[in-house]
């Protein structure tokens, strides 16, 4: 549930003004997908795959989920559904997706410590280091250009056109990932593989008709273990989140009042929430991913107090660079009070709630009072 600005980066200025068909033979697109998938390896990238454009079946069960009101208030998914439909709002010319996978699993403190221990914060494994955005675009950007030296020995009767991707416009990336055999989709509505689910996507659409792949045969079997380990039972049936209920959604999405009714099941997960990926069989197979994504300023295990005394300036200096910082200060001291409130009785956690009874947002005020009211409960049975 991490949605960036728009952003992309763009071959061609603009796009041809008609559209035949590229004048070439198969055979060389199919060479030339193969040799994009090598320099997708080459660049960092897991396995790359490539899909058609054909988005309906995904788009069809997209506009069933916002019918459900399943998005809560994140409207740019219901303003920006006819474009996640259709492709060729975002390229015209788009004939083909390229769709790779870059793993992000990073050295740091062990997630279930961390979780049990109500003390500490827990910050989601993909937000520990610097933010994905940049990364994925910058090596797409690479891809596209070993590409567009390929195509200009081809001597094509049309320019190259591209556009990159990473969480950063309306596109279907699960569906292209599962369709392109990357990955499949688990239960829990991510991408996963042989390998897990520890991994961003990133697409290239490029306007070459390359020979789409086979989606791969999905592996889940029996297993349920994502929807029963939920904290907020947001995994509601298999292949199907009520966003509202996602511990994700409400620590980063959700602008304003945390519902009181779910504020227990957070826990001491300050910004998102893993663990319907820290119990699935196939993360067991999971292996160390990218160094751009590892841990900065200790936030694999950071007392809650102590980013609790952050000031705005300290957040926005210490998470410059990070995915963390685009929630704001606010937001991030209302879900630093919840998890307070969720931890154990203590003075520590009372004195630091405490000093910021008065603070100057409404939202934080709010939940520095139930914060405190749930510590008093507590001292109160001790």
């Amino acid at each position: 549930m991490h949605q960036s600005n728009y952003h992309s980066e763009t071959g061609q200025d603009t796009e041809p003004a008609n559209d035949k068909a590229i004048d070439a033979h198969p055979s060389d697109f199919a060479a030339l997908a193969n040799k994009t998938k090598i320099w997708g390896r080459e660049l960092g990238f897991a396995p790359v795959g490539i899909a058609s454009v054909d988005v309906n079946a995904a788009a069809a069960r997209l506009q069933r989920w916002l019918a459900l009101g399943r998005h809560g208030e994140m409207d740019y998914m219901a303003k920006h559904a006819h474009l996640r439909a259709s492709p060729e709002s975002l390229l015209a010319s788009v004939r083909s997706i390229i769709s790779a996978r870059l793993p992000y699993w990073p050295v740091a403190a062990e997630a279930p410590a961390v979780l049990a221990d109500r003390q500490l914060a827990y910050v989601s494994r993909y937000a520990l280091g610097r933010d994905y955005h940049k990364t994925l675009r910058q090596r797409l950007q690479k891809l596209a250009e070993r590409m567009m030296q390929a195509v200009a020995d081809m001597s094509l009767a049309e320019p190259f056109v591209w556009r990159a991707f990473s969480d950063s416009a309306p596109v279907l990336e699960t569906e292209f990932a599962a369709r392109s055999g990357i990955a499949w989709r688990g239960k829990h509505t991510l991408t996963l593989t042989r390998q897990g689910s520890w991994h961003f996507l990133g697409e290239l659409f490029c306007n070459l008709p390359l020979p789409a792949d086979a989606a791969i045969d999905e592996h889940c079997g029996d297993c349920r273990r994502c929807l029963d380990v939920c904290p907020t039972r947001a995994i509601v049936a298999p292949y199907e989140v009520d966003a509202r209920r996602c511990i994700s959604y409400l620590t980063i999405e959700l602008p304003g009042s945390i519902p009181p009714e779910l504020r227990p099941a957070i826990g001491n997960r300050v910004y998102g929430c893993d663990d319907c990926q820290l119990y699935c069989p196939w993360n067991r197979f999971a292996q160390c991913g990218d160094a751009d994504f590892a841990v900065r300023h200790g936030l694999d295990a950071a007392s809650l107090t102590a980013l609790f005394a952050w000031s705005a300036e300290q957040f926005q200096q210490r998470l410059a660079g990070s995915p963390i910082r685009r929630i704001g200060h606010q937001r991030w001291l209302r879900n630093l009070a919840v998890a307070l409130g969720n931890a154990n009785a203590s003075p520590a956690a009372v004195a630091a709630l405490s000093a910021r009874r008065d603070d100057s947002s409404p939202l934080v005020r709010e939940h520095v009072a139930w914060a405190l009211a749930e510590q008093a409960a507590k001292q109160g049975k001790s």
